[in-house]
């Protein structure tokens, strides 16, 4: 079987809540659109930026059985599925498949902070139970559990693993599994504060996996394009240079704290935070929409902002 292969922009979506805190599944129609329309590969669902740890199994379910029908176009729709245990996390991948979803990403379980080898044997026992494309987030900062490239690389052969999303902080990880060549897309975080964009892109990765892109869509997009030709490499660095304060003010807060905040302010059907997160205070705000106006955001995608949060003075 040919493996799936995903590459330029992988957005981990937000989820969308009405002002009574449920699931707003206009909204997710009027994002997953948009996202498509502005040029990015494939969305993840119930990611962290999804607040999945905050939402109930029914809603998970929900949110899988509803959203893939909204498919359009290639654009690849990926769900979290990780749950507390392998078991758990496999009876979500069943019905993700069921439901029709493209893909899984699973992270390691959270808080039991398993040992590699362990953690190694549940992505693969994961991977067996269900013929469904499954992308490995290897992803420290959240879980605690963090593979070394030896495991990664072999998990990476399973055919049923098709993505790698790093957010590790080492570049020489990185490096490694550019070099082994894998048949398996490479991606990483796009937070400039991990520091893996560039060596990734730089080294043959695919693509990124990005909070970012709820916010600028198509800026994500070519910055996320993978270098074919010299071209792109300078593509790359302005776009990477002009995105910057962006990509810092997505990652000012713990996600999605800055990005869906600022998301509302603009118009985009987002909601509030589910408690005990909060949104950014005012003066936090403010500094994200004057980014949005010094790129031309507004005005590109046609916001205005919301009630009672103008955008900040220039």
């Amino acid at each position: 079987m040919t493996k799936m292969r995903i590459e330029g922009s992988f957005v981990a979506l937000i989820t969308p809540f009405n002002a009574d805190g449920s699931v707003d599944f206009g909204g997710f129609r009027t994002l997953i659109d948009w996202q498509a329309k502005n040029g990015t590969s494939a969305v993840l669902i119930m990611g962290s930026t999804g607040e999945v740890s905050m939402l109930t199994p029914e809603e998970r379910r929900e949110i899988v059985e509803k959203t893939a029908k909204m498919k359009t176009g290639n654009m690849k729709m990926f769900y979290g599925c990780t749950g507390t245990s392998t078991a758990a996390t496999i009876a979500y991948l069943k019905h993700a498949k069921a439901a029709g979803a493209d893909g899984a990403i699973l992270a390691a379980p959270a808080y039991i902070c398993a040992p590699e080898d362990d953690i190694e044997a549940f992505f693969a026992e994961c991977a067996d139970a269900v013929e469904l494309p499954i992308g490995i987030y290897n992803n420290p900062p959240r879980v605690k559990s963090d593979l070394h490239w030896d495991h990664l690389l072999r998990l990476m052969k399973h055919p049923n693993i098709v993505v790698l999303k790093e957010s590790t902080t080492r570049v020489g990880q990185v490096a490694q599994v550019c070099a082994a060549q894998p048949d398996a897309t490479i991606m990483c975080c796009d937070s400039p504060n991990l520091g893996l964009v560039v060596p990734t892109m730089s080294l043959g990765g695919h693509g990124t996996a990005n909070m970012t892109g709820n916010i600028d869509p198509a800026g994500m997009a070519l910055l996320s394009t993978p270098w074919a030709d010299p071209a792109q490499s300078v593509v790359f660095r302005e776009t990477y240079l002009r995105l910057l304060p962006l990509l810092h003010f997505t990652y000012s807060a713990i996600n999605p704290v800055a990005v869906k905040s600022l998301m509302q302010a603009v118009g985009l059907p987002a909601g509030d935070l589910r408690r005990p997160l909060s949104g950014l205070k005012p003066d936090h705000l403010a500094r994200g929409l004057a980014i949005v106006r010094t790129l031309g955001l507004d005005a590109r995608y046609g916001w205005k902002t919301a009630p009672g949060l103008p955008m900040a003075a220039e």
